[in-house]
């Protein structure tokens, strides 16, 4: 690692500014701001989830690499122009999609989030990533961004929807079913 932060404050960002990693500097309310931003608000909820699982759930190794993305994926956001993410870590997601889905029953109800603690806080992260999501295709619109990202974003999402029917159908957890007009 190059620089290591020695002092937290610099005051540069006092006009309404931030530095990105490549020196530029721009507003603090830019899609880009928010594309990283919301990344590592993802992270730090990914972060609460594994607070709720053991030391050995078999899900935490998957979702440590996970946090791991998702700090590159925001380092790539920070570089203008740079491609972290590729085709390897969404075909990571697609298989590890594939593999925790597999045993759950087909859906036949849209599910409310909740089911237990882990559940909850996992639907929390996954809405997150769907803002995130949203934001990358709008970064998209108005500069270049690594196609990858935005389909890592949309994998994980996925993914992570599956995860909270997993975390809420274990221990005797239930899905919470949604029903219309209730």
């Amino acid at each position: 690692m190059g620089n290591r932060l020695s002092k937290i404050y610099t005051k540069t960002g006092d006009d309404g500014t931030t530095g990105l990693a490549d020196g530029n500097r721009i507003a603090k309310n830019s899609l880009r701001v928010e594309a990283m931003g919301t990344v590592d608000e993802l992270n730090a909820h990914l972060g609460m989830l594994m607070e709720y699982l053991s030391e050995n759930d078999p899900l935490r190794p998957s979702l440590a690499r996970i946090q791991h993305h998702l700090f590159d994926l925001g380092g790539e956001f920070a570089i203008p122009g740079s491609k972290v993410i590729g085709e390897q870590q969404v075909q990571w997601l697609e298989s590890t999609l594939d593999e925790w889905n597999g045993p759950l029953p087909p859906l036949k109800n849209f599910i409310l989030p909740g089911g237990s603690k882990p559940a909850a806080q996992c639907h929390l992260a996954r809405a997150v990533c769907r803002r995130g999501e949203r934001i990358v295709v709008a970064l998209g619109h108005e500069d270049s961004i690594n196609s990858h990202s935005r389909n890592y974003l949309n994998r994980l999402s996925d993914l992570l929807f599956v995860t909270c029917r997993v975390l809420a159908r274990r221990d005797g957890a239930q899905e919470i079913l949604w029903q219309p007009g209730q």
